[in-house]
């Protein structure tokens, strides 16, 4: 159908076999895969991060779940505390419902808990199986542009106070927008049988009106200007939003090379793809580099979601 053809994306990862897919589910039959899938990667993802940061377990003091693809209580974040050995009293923070915004939404809580807590480590999880929503008694075209465009996956990110000893990239300022009289732009709606997802058609003209006064608003309040940013690290929500915020800031699309390239490779993961937008840069460029990079992202409210992010 053109209308994969028009997302760029090349490859997608989904968590159930093909044929899972060829049947209808119930909630209770998708809650259950996505209990099941987000627990085994984001377990594996943050055994990785653990690792390579040298620490143990124990080191964590809070850990911060996101996700919108799945219902579950306990929430992941409970099963992930047993299964990784975490502290006992490690505080918790499920996070629902912020769509593609939450991964960003996310960096933000994380570091808005270590500016007050600068001795601690955050542990922000993400997993989102997109797939698992299909509604295959849907023809809307929102259930057909979703279905293009939504894959699976999951990501772990590490964050430290100041008083932790730890080489990263400093995050310096968050903020966050809500875009008024806009609430069924995106979302959901919770049907019998599974959620039924919300996608107007207008979100690259909303893009287009809104992203250029909202990043200037961002930057003038800490004394920077457009020019100043280095990268611009965005949730890529499908080859039309990136080509609006190039029109918006008048610039190349080029700049968005790190989201349009992981678009291309796993699809739009909803929170967790600014998440690995973030790991292709971090692993090309180590903290040091110099100038200013934004991570923004956009989701269900209608709002807007950015970090600004020293390189």
């Amino acid at each position: 159908m053109p209308v994969f053809e028009n997302t760029g994306i090349a490859t997608r990862r989904i968590c159930q076999p093909t044929d899972w897919y060829q049947r209808s589910h119930t909630l209770a039959e998708s809650s259950a895969a996505y209990i099941e899938a987000a627990t085994t990667l984001c377990a594996r993802a943050a055994r990785s991060v653990i690792e390579r940061a040298g620490l143990e377990p124990d080191a964590i003091d809070r850990i911060i779940y996101i996700n919108t693809t799945g219902l579950a209580t306990p929430s992941i974040d409970a099963r992930l505390t047993n299964i990784l050995d975490l502290r006992k009293d490690v505080r918790r923070t499920p996070i629902w419902g912020l769509g593609c915004a939450g991964g960003v939404a996310g960096l933000s809580h994380a570091y808005d808990h270590l500016v007050g807590h600068p001795r601690e480590r955050v542990l922000l999880v993400a997993a989102e199986m997109c797939t698992l929503t299909l509604l295959r008694d849907d023809p809307s075209p929102s259930n057909l542009v979703a279905t293009a465009l939504f894959a699976d996956g999951a990501a772990v990110a590490l964050l430290c106070g100041d008083e932790v000893d730890h080489d990263g990239y400093p995050l310096l300022a968050s903020r966050s927008t809500l875009y008024p009289d806009s609430l069924d732009v995106m979302g959901w709606n919770v049907m019998s049988h599974g959620l039924q997802v919300v996608f107007d058609r207008s979100i690259p003209q909303i893009v287009q009106r809104h992203a250029k006064p909202e990043l200037d608003a961002f930057l003038a309040a800490q004394g920077l200007e457009q020019d100043a940013i280095d990268e611009f690290l965005y949730h890529p929500g499908g080859p039309r939003v990136l080509g609006a915020y190039a029109d918006a800031y008048g610039l190349d699309p080029d700049r968005f090379g790190w989201s349009s390239a992981t678009l291309r490779e796993f699809g739009n993961m909803s929170s967790v793809t600014v998440l690995y937008v973030l790991e292709r840069y971090m692993a090309a460029h180590p903290p040091g580099r110099g100038g200013h990079a934004v991570v923004s992202a956009l989701g269900p409210g209608f709002a807007s979601e950015s970090l600004l992010m020293r390189l």
